[in-house]
């Protein structure tokens, strides 16, 4: 393939804000196909030219062609971007591969881990997908609102690929004037970063809603950042990869604003509002929830030392009181005395 390749149609799977974003993105340079798993979100883009679901007050340009049928989305199609939410990305990939007739560049753009599984989305998609497409996965994440990239605001992201004749190509394709694609080889890292920034961003979303300062933040984020790294190490990422923008970069971002559902969850938990009540005023999924489950079960499994994750856990999935779980995260730390803390 030559760095001249040429991707007309690219099929964008999934119609969230995230994926949204970039089937507008994508628009300008080329034609795209952009499936939705409900049929009404898929109707409404076509005739209202807006998301309202899940990306409101945002125009969706006539290049965008919305379906609910995945053989019309991979119909002819020259790249697939997957942006399904971890929990549904094998139920989805298993029904996309009767419609996919060449082996092209597929994209991983979730940001997750399998709970049953405990595999990152590029790993899914090798048990689910023809052989000939393991070649040509790639996973693409860094800090990005979704709507700030269809605001046109500057905003730079990490593409992740082991195929050095795909790299350029797909580079040049996704980069615009104002969306900066920097390329990497280390896909794990890239798609632990981007899985575990919104475990952390819960975490501070949590210590801001318990009203503690900017100082309890910045630890959060810092001794955070130190577990990603460990979990990340252990699966084989490199630890660079880390101080980049699929690391550190995505995990600033989430974990400092309340644009970040994420974030949001877990500021309303330190306030004292019921798991029940957060997840059903939204549509979109906090994918960090899910992820927490994993990340535990992935730290033991490993043995990998990961309080904050650990915590949340208890929090999330065994009802544990948050500030009892600041609490045992101070303790913890102070009688650490005379020991080694390392980072």
């Amino acid at each position: 393939m030559s760095s001249s390749y040429q991707f007309k149609r690219a099929s964008v799977i999934g119609a969230g804000s995230w994926g949204t974003a970039l089937a507008i993105l994508l628009s300008s340079k080329g034609e795209v196909r952009h499936w939705a798993f409900e049929k009404e979100v898929a109707e409404t883009i076509n005739r209202d030219r807006e998301n309202k679901t899940y990306f409101p007050g945002v125009v969706i340009p006539l290049g965008v062609k919305a379906t609910n049928s995945l053989e019309e989305a991979l119909a002819d199609t020259d790249l697939v971007i997957f942006v399904v939410p971890s929990h549904a990305a094998r139920s989805v990939l298993s029904q996309m591969v009767p419609f996919l007739r060449k082996p092209v560049p597929f994209i991983s753009a979730t940001k997750g881990i399998e709970n049953n599984t405990l595999l990152l989305p590029t790993q899914i998609m090798k048990e689910v997908l023809p052989r000939p497409f393991h070649a040509r996965l790639c996973a693409l994440s860094g800090p990005s609102f979704a709507r700030e990239i269809a605001q046109n605001q500057p905003t730079a992201v990490v593409l992740a690929t082991g195929n050095k004749t795909l790299a350029l190509p797909l580079q040049k394709h996704l980069t615009s004037a104002h969306f900066i694609v920097y390329l990497s080889t280390d896909i794990v890292g890239v798609q632990i970063g981007g899985a575990l920034k919104n475990v952390i961003a819960i975490a501070t979303g949590c210590s801001d809603g318990l009203g503690f300062g900017d100082n309890s933040r910045a630890a959060l984020i810092t001794r955070g950042l130190s577990e990603i790294i460990r979990l990340g190490s252990a699966l084989g990422a490199k630890k660079e990869t880390f101080a980049g923008l699929s690391g550190i970069g995505d995990l600033i971002l989430t974990a400092t604003s309340r644009q970040s559902r994420n974030y949001s969850v877990g500021f309303k938990i330190g306030k004292g509002i019921p798991m029940s009540q957060i997840t059903g005023e939204s549509p979109s999924v906090a994918e960090g929830i899910k992820t927490s489950f994993s990340v535990h079960q992935l730290s033991k499994k490993l043995r990998v030392d990961m309080p904050i994750t650990e915590q949340l856990y208890k929090i999330l999935y065994e009802n544990k009181e948050p500030k009892k779980a600041v609490d045992e995260l101070i303790y913890r730390a102070a009688h650490a005395r005379g020991k080694k803390l390392e980072f």
